[in-house]
C-alpha cells in the first residue's frame, strides 16, 4: 500500500507550530516502509513558502529540507493528466485546486492513503483516502500500513 504526505504533515515535521505534533509525524515517517511513501510536487512548493513565510527561515534553509525530504521519499511530479484530474475534482467537490492537485497526484501515482490534517479525514476519490495522522482511534488503513494489529 501506496501513501502521499500533504504539506501540513511535512510542515509538521519540521516543527511548525506544535512540537507535540512534530513528535508523532516523526514517528509515524519513520516508522513507514521505505517504499511505500511519496511527496507529490505540489507538497514540496507548498512547504517552501510555509517555512520561509510562516516559520521564518531563509530560503537556503527551506531549500534544504526539501532536498531532505526529496532524498528520504520518492517525488510524484504534476503532469498535465494530474493537473486536469485536479481541475475536475475541484470543481466537482469544491476542492482548492492545489489541494486537487495533491489528492490527484496521489491517485494516478496509486497511493491508497494521503496522510493531511487539512482535507477531510475519510474522504475518498481515485482510490485514495484522505487520512487525518493525529486522529485517533488511528484509521484503520494507517494501522494496515504500520503493520500494527
Amino acid at each position: 500500500m501506496k501513501v502521499a504526505i500533504d504539506t501540513n504533515v511535512l510542515a509538521c515535521a519540521e516543527g511548525v507550530n506544535n512540537m507535540e505534533k512534530r513528535d508523532v509525524v516523526l514517528e509515524l515517517l519513520h516508522n513507514l516502509p521505505p517504499e511505500a511513501a511519496i511527496i507529490p510536487v505540489q507538497v514540496l512548493g507548498e512547504l517552501f513558502n510555509v517555512l520561509v513565510r510562516k516559520a521564518g527561515r531563509s530560503p537556503q534553509e527551506a531549500r534544504d529540507a526539501l532536498l531532505g525530504w526529496s532524498d528520504a521519499f520518492p517525488v510524484a511530479g504534476t503532469t498535465p493528466d494530474v493537473m486536469m484530474t485536479a481541475v475536475d475534482l475541484a470543481a466537482d467537490h469544491r476542492f482548492g485546486i492545489w489541494d486537487a492537485v495533491t489528492l490527484s497526484a496521489a491517485s494516478h501515482t496509486g497511493c491508497r492513503l494521503l496522510l493531511s490534517e487539512d482535507l477531510q479525514d475519510g474522504f475518498t476519490w481515485g482510490g485514495v483516502t484522505v487520512v487525518n495522522p493525529f486522529a485517533s482511534p488511528r484509521h484503520a488503513l494507517l494501522d494496515a500500513l504500520l503493520g500494527a494489529e
